[in-house]
């Protein structure tokens, strides 16, 4: 069968416009099924904006949640550069007199020089235990023990280093200890005279018990560098002597084989950075929790923010929000309103209700926060703002845990049940669409080589009817 090229072309009529509105006119499902599936597509959008405001509300609602919040206690010394302070107990607050006589300190000792680090110096075991050195004496000149005892402290463990031909060594020596982990850093340094090269040995922990007690099976050489038993032969010189933290608080003395003393006041810990003599006020830290409680407003606040952007209905131009009319959103906002507002329970003169601490609703729906009252319900009262908002493990109690716990539910199942809803529908427009544009396509292509046959026959009936008209044109010419 013959075919035309361009629609309209054989039959002179405007087929190809025809066709194409007749494609529009067949489309329009299509377009419905659009516009349904964009609606459905803004509402998973929305339901995603819901669930990143409750997240922001629920950790700030986690935070308020934890009692450590309202624990923080805040050292503030008179003298400078002796100590810091921190406490995560409220019962620390005080006011304390501190004498810093000694600073914990880590041993170190040193071997004898040697000419060449990589010159070879002999084979053998080395063995390392730590212990307190008690009795005698000390000679800070040689830097060695007389008549004294070491006791060997069994809470650290003893190691064991081979020196072999691939590290005999004072380089690798040095290495070697290195790489073992024995408790020990080893370093190399040089003292500019004939024999320079001296190994220095610092334990990794303070206190007395880190003095160290060094044993060596093997050659002679090796033995004469590095054996050293405070109690017995020494062949190293002693630097730095082990030693604990010495320190008076408000007349008491303490001990601390570390320069981090916890619990010389209960609940705290003191940092020692030098010896001195300072106070040291110790006041709870009101600011965080007040922070915290603010941003739990703020998040609340947002929250409705967004919840009303989402609901809106624009009268003039007559366009709804995604979430007009939505009920999960509606139930959602109930729930965490409902659960704000119910007294926390409690004996006669704790606090139940968030009004106590400054912070009520607003005509609007929204939360304020009454500084004033904050501050002082944070000041007088601290702990039972800490109950108001925050208790121990295993117990709900408190608007903090409430509110998180409640979150979690919401947008693990409601609000998770609606997404999965829209998100199932949106599929399924999907497939209807799918569907529709093949039977669209279908008849469109249905009309084209109707529309074609057309055009073909009609450009066949004109060609025969100029034909005719020649020929009858020619018929009278001769009859004339």
């Amino acid at each position: 069968m013959a075919t035309i090229s361009s629609l309209g072309v054989g039959s002179n009529l405007n087929l190809a416009d025809l066709l194409s509105k007749l494609q529009d006119a067949e489309s329009q499902p299509l377009v419905a099924l659009q516009n349904k599936a964009k609606s459905y597509t803004s509402k998973l959008s929305a339901y995603g904006t819901i669930q990143s405001a409750l997240a922001t509300l629920q950790a700030a609602a986690k935070k308020l949640g934890d009692p450590t919040l309202f624990q923080s206690v805040t050292g503030t010394p008179t003298v400078s550069g002796i100590l810091s302070a921190s406490a995560t107990d409220a019962s620390a607050a005080g006011n304390y007199t501190i004498d810093v006589s000694q600073l914990a300190q880590a041993q170190t000792v040193v071997s004898a020089g040697q000419v060449d680090s990589k010159t070879a110096i002999g084979n053998g075991k080395i063995t390392i235990d730590f212990g307190a050195v008690t009795g005698g004496t000390f000679d800070a000149a040689t830097g060695k023990y007389s008549g004294s005892t070491f006791t060997a402290d069994a809470s650290q463990p003893t190691k064991s280093i081979t020196i072999d031909p691939t590290n005999n060594t004072l380089e690798g020596i040095r290495n070697a200890i290195n790489g073992a982990n024995a408790g020990v850093t080893a370093s190399i340094v040089n003292d500019g005279s004939g024999t320079p090269n001296r190994l220095v040995l610092t334990s990794t922990q303070t206190g007395e018990k880190s003095s160290m007690r060094i044993s060596v099976d093997g050659d002679a050489s090796l033995q004469n560098l590095l054996n050293n038993d405070p109690a017995g032969t020494q062949n190293l010189k002693q630097t730095a002597a082990a030693q604990n933290a010495k320190l008076n608080v408000n007349g008491i003395d303490i001990t601390s084989a570390t320069n981090t003393v916890k619990e010389a006041i209960q609940g705290a810990t003191l940092t020692l950075v030098s010896t001195g003599k300072t106070g040291l006020s110790m006041k709870e830290n009101t600011a965080s929790a007040k922070t915290a409680i603010n941003d739990f407003v703020k998040a609340y606040n947002s929250l409705q923010s967004t919840a009303k952007t989402l609901t809106a209905y624009d009268a003039d131009t007559k366009t709804a929000a995604a979430l007009v009319g939505d009920n999960t959103l509606r139930t959602v906002q109930t729930r965490i309103r409902q659960a704000i507002i119910t007294p926390q329970a409690g004996g006669a003169n704790d606090m139940k209700v968030l009004t106590e601490i400054g912070v009520s609703f607003q005509r609007d729906g929204t939360l304020a926060v009454d500084s004033d009252k904050l501050d002082k319900a944070l000041a007088n009262n601290l702990k039972g703002v800490a109950n108001l908002f925050s208790s121990a493990t295993g117990s709900t109690a408190g608007y903090g845990k409430q509110i998180d716990a409640l979150v979690d539910d919401v947008t693990k199942g409601a609000l998770k049940v609606a997404s999965d809803g829209v998100t199932a529908t949106i599929k399924e427009l999907d497939t209807q669409y799918d569907a529709m544009q093949v039977r669209v396509d279908a008849t469109v292509d249905r009309y084209r080589k109707q529309f074609n046959q057309l055009d073909v026959l009609i450009n066949t009936l004109n060609n025969t009817k100029t034909y005719l008209t020649q020929q009858f044109d020619a018929m009278s010419k001769q009859s004339k």
